[in-house]
C-alpha cells in the first residue's frame, strides 16, 4: 500500500509530497456521473457498493494518494429524528428551533442506523488494500447544528448566530447532543476500518475568533479528545479559519487544513513544526492552463519550504465543472515536482 499520505500525517519524511482532493468523487468526473443517473444522491450514498464504485473512480483516474469515503456530512443526523432531502442542497423539513426540538433528537445506534456506511468502509478496505489508505469523515459539531437549524445552506447563518446568542441554553443542549452523536459516528468508521478521519467545519469561519472560541471550540476539542485515535490521524479542515489558527489548533487534531486565504508559509509558522499542514490551493486554479497550474502547485510547494507533514489538497472541494485533465494535471505535478 502507498503510505504517503498516512506517513504525512504523522510529520514523516515522504519521498514526494502526498496529494488528494476534497470531493475527488463527484460530479467533475463523466464516471462518477455515470454511476450517479441511475439513482438519487441519498440513494448513492446508501448504497455500498456504488458509494464503494465512485470512492475509488478517482484514485485509479487521477493517481491522488488517499481515498475518502463517499457519503454526505448529513448522513448520520437524518437518524436522528431529522428528515433529510436534496433539492439539490440539503434540506430538513423540520429545522430546530426550540429546547423541545433539542429533546425530541435521538443518538443512533450506528450500526442499526448507518449501516451501509460502516459497510462502505468495509468494502473499501478489501478493494484498497493494495493501493492507497481510506478516510473517513464527519462534519464538525458546529457545521452539523447550523444546517439543522437553518433547515438549508445559508449566507449568513443568522438563525443559527441568534440562537446562539439569544438562546444560550438551546444552542449548548443542541451542541451536547450533536458532539455526542458524531463522536459515536467516526468512532464507528474507525472500527469498521477508516485509516484516517477527516473533520469538516465548512461554515467555523463565519465566526468571530472570540465567538469561535466561546461556542464552537470546546465542542469540537470533546469530539476529538473522544475519538479512539491511537493509529488513525485526525484532520481537521475549519474553512475561513486563517485569521484564528492557534484557536483552532487548540482542538487537538494531527493535521490542519487550510484553506487557500492563508499563505501555507506562513500558517506552518504559526503552528509550529510538530503539526501537520493540508492545503492550499485554491480550487479555481484548475480551470487555468497547465502553466498556471503548474506554477501555483510549485508556489504552494516552495512556501512549505521542505518541511516534513504536508499534505497538497485544494483549500476547499473541487468544483464541479472542473475538467478532469486538469485534475489528473495537477496531481502529475504535485508529485513530480516535490520528488526528493
Amino acid at each position: 500500500m502507498n503510505m504517503r499520505f498516512l506517513d504525512a500525517c504523522w510529520g514523516k519524511p515522504v519521498d514526494r509530497t502526498p496529494v488528494w482532493l476534497m470531493r475527488q468523487a463527484g460530479r467533475y468526473l463523466p464516471e462518477y456521473m455515470a454511476v450517479r443517473s441511475k439513482c438519487t444522491f441519498l440513494e448513492l450514498c446508501k448504497t455500498p457498493e456504488l458509494a464503494a464504485e465512485v470512492t475509488i473512480q478517482p484514485v485509479d483516474i487521477l493517481g491522488v494518494d488517499a481515498a475518502i469515503l463517499f457519503s454526505d456530512i448529513l448522513t448520520p443526523v437524518e437518524p436522528m429524528g431529522m428528515k433529510l432531502d436534496f433539492v439539490p442542497g440539503p434540506l430538513f423539513e423540520d429545522p430546530i428551533r426550540s429546547m423541545a426540538d433539542v429533546e425530541k433528537l435521538r443518538i443512533p445506534d450506528m450500526e442499526q442506523d448507518v449501516p451501509y456506511v460502516l459497510d462502505t468502509i468495509k468494502i473499501l478496505r478489501r478493494e484498497l488494500a493494495s493501493k492507497v489508505p481510506l478516510i473517513g469523515f464527519g462534519g464538525a459539531p458546529f457545521t452539523l447544528a447550523c444546517y439543522m437549524v437553518e433547515g438549508k445552506g445559508s449566507k449568513d447563518w443568522a438563525t443559527m448566530k441568534r440562537m446562539m446568542y439569544s438562546a444560550p441554553e438551546v444552542y449548548h443542549a443542541l451542541m451536547e447532543k450533536v458532539t455526542t452523536m458524531d463522536m459515536e459516528y467516526l468512532n464507528a468508521q474507525i472500527k469498521a476500518g477508516a485509516q484516517a478521519i477527516q473533520i469538516f467545519d465548512t461554515w467555523g469561519g463565519v465566526l468571530s475568533p472570540a465567538d469561535y472560541q466561546r461556542y464552537v471550540l470546546p465542542y469540537t476539542t470533546r469530539l476529538i479528545n473522544g475519538l479512539n485515535r491511537m493509529q488513525t490521524p485526525v484532520i481537521h479542515f475549519v474553512k475561513g479559519a486563517g485569521t484564528m489558527l492557534p484557536i483552532v489548533q487548540q482542538a487537538g487534531g494531527d493535521v490542519m487544513g487550510l484553506d487557500w486565504h492563508i499563505s501555507l508559509g506562513a500558517a506552518r509558522d504559526q503552528l509550529g513544526s510538530a503539526m501537520a499542514v493540508q492545503g492550499n490551493l485554491d480550487p479555481t486554479v484548475l480551470f487555468a492552463s497547465r502553466e498556471i497550474i503548474e506554477r501555483e502547485v510549485r508556489r504552494v510547494l516552495d512556501e512549505n519550504a521542505g518541511r516534513p507533514g504536508h499534505i497538497f489538497n485544494l483549500g476547499h472541494g473541487i468544483l464541479p465543472s472542473v475538467p478532469p485533465e486538469n485534475a489528473i494535471f495537477m496531481v502529475e505535478c504535485v508529485h513530480r515536482l516535490s520528488q526528493v
